[in-house]
């Protein structure tokens, strides 16, 4: 699993391209961040209160600085996703081995931040192709996780389109809440 935080690799397909997040994304990442319809279909889960709502640049560039110092303590990875077609950054990706004594211990969890026009099915459905087979090997995992709440009827079309399964376990946080709403996918 080192290999992805000595060097992250950039993923792509013919529509996206997913690279680490660099400062030049903060002005993009801003209209990311600040989409009122986007928000509240962020995975915020076990994230010390932090909701995700950046609207100011100084926000977003702070938020991005913590990504930075996250990635070099090997927490997570936290790639820019990038539209071909419009050639400009549409939201962020981040995956991570999460270490727990739940169930979700050593399963790759994956957040998906994506811009309120780009949620949809077929975006969601593109980028997890991208994803899949590298975060198995990346980030030595058997099970993917990744949260879609009931209102998030385009992510959850694409999970069920990529096979997978929404599953009744609780993700146990740090301070012992239980979060819910998780959708895997085994290897």
């Amino acid at each position: 699993m080192s290999g992805v935080y000595e060097k992250c690799p950039v993923l792509e397909n013919e529509n996206y391209l997913l690279r680490f997040v660099e400062f030049e994304d903060v002005p993009f990442l801003l209209r990311v961040y600040s989409d009122k319809k986007s928000l509240q279909l962020f995975n915020s889960d076990n994230c010390h209160g932090d909701d995700f709502n950046y609207d100011t640049f100084n926000r977003m560039e702070k938020a991005v600085n913590y990504w930075f110092d996250e990635y070099n303590r090997k927490s997570f990875v936290r790639w820019s996703v990038i539209s071909k077609k419009m050639d400009e950054v549409i939201g962020t990706i981040e995956v991570f081995q999460r270490r727990s004594s739940d169930y979700f211990n050593q399963c790759g969890l994956l957040r998906m931040d994506l811009r309120s026009d780009y949620e949809t099915e077929s975006c969601i459905e593109n980028l997890l192709s991208i994803l899949i087979a590298p975060v198995y090997e990346l980030f030595e995992c058997q099970i993917i996780a990744t949260k879609a709440i009931s209102q998030a009827r385009e992510r959850r079309k694409a999970l069920e389109k990529m096979n997978f399964q929404q599953t009744d376990q609780k993700l146990v946080g740090y301070d012992g809440t239980e979060y819910e709403d998780y959708w895997i996918l085994l290897k």
